[in-house]
């Protein structure tokens, strides 16, 4: 038995789908009966008709967690050549931030609560607790790998696994294409609904508005998109308990203007943020 075959079996006793990876870090092909997607597809790859196909056919769809498929026949030629072993994270529960680069590490550690960490070749792989849509590219060196995605398996990590943060979740929301303009005044709607904050302390909301100014500051590309995800993480945090004044949101825009962004954008992008999470 080969130790991928071992360590698939390992993880499907805890609930984490698992497939094999061939040569180049790719699943395995289709098989003839399936090629083309000719045999109607997966239920859970949203693509109408069952595959009653024994073979690691489709991709992050042959995850799973049977381990009678895991070691059938039908899987015993995939796991012989088998060069590494993946698993589907939306299906364990789990979203994978990929972190390719150093500078993409460091803004992780600046910006998100930190949770299980595993190394990889290149970075890091940080483990969240929940699930999300899949989206590449989200920030230079920065994927997010959760539903209909797989992962390499590189070992179980350290530190605890928390809760996904609602900065993660902003990274692959596109900020939506047309909106009804709104004044170029910083003075805007704050949302959120007034009440006892539940951040118990201002430092909170302070540091975290230096966070966001920090993240706009640094931003190298894509400033347009990464104010709007910004706006996004903040409102998400501190939007509903009415905390937020129109110093913090001042603060906000005044670090995108420098940017380069105007005042209409600004707002543009704070009201679409608002819109977003129902504020």
């Amino acid at each position: 038995m080969s130790k991928h075959l071992n360590t698939a079996l390992r993880l499907a006793t805890q609930g984490i789908p698992v497939l094999p990876l061939r040569a180049g870090k790719v699943p395995f092909g289709n098989c003839p009966a399936c090629a083309k997607n000719v045999c109607g597809g997966r239920p859970n790859m949203r693509i109408p008709g069952p595959c009653l196909c024994p073979y690691p056919c489709h991709g992050w769809a042959a995850g799973t967690t049977d381990p009678g498929v895991i070691g059938s026949p039908a899987w015993a030629s995939a796991w012989r050549s088998a060069a590494t072993l993946a698993y589907h994270p939306g299906g364990a529960g789990a979203t994978v931030l990929d972190l390719d680069d150093r500078s993409a590490i460091q803004w992780a550690r600046e910006t998100l609560p930190a949770t299980r960490t595993v190394p990889t070749t290149r970075g890091e792989h940080w483990i969240y607790r929940g699930t999300m849509p899949s989206a590449n590219a989200v920030r230079p060196g920065i994927d997010i790998k959760s539903l209909m995605a797989y992962a390499r398996w590189l070992g179980s990590g350290t530190g605890a696994t928390v809760a996904l943060p609602g900065a993660v979740r902003a990274l692959a929301v596109k900020e939506p294409p047309t909106a009804q303009r709104a004044p170029q005044a910083l003075s805007v709607p704050r949302g959120g609904h007034r009440g006892e904050c539940p951040h118990r302390t201002p430092t909170y909301l302070d540091r975290g508005i230096a966070m966001a100014e920090q993240r706009i500051t640094g931003a190298r590309e894509a400033v347009h998109a990464t104010v709007y995800r910004t706006f996004l993480a903040v409102l998400s945090t501190h939007g509903r308990c009415g905390c937020l004044t129109e110093t913090h949101t001042a603060r906000l825009f005044t670090a995108a203007q420098a940017k380069g962004e105007s005042a209409r954008h600004c707002t543009d992008a704070w009201t679409n943020a608002l819109t977003t999470l129902g504020l």
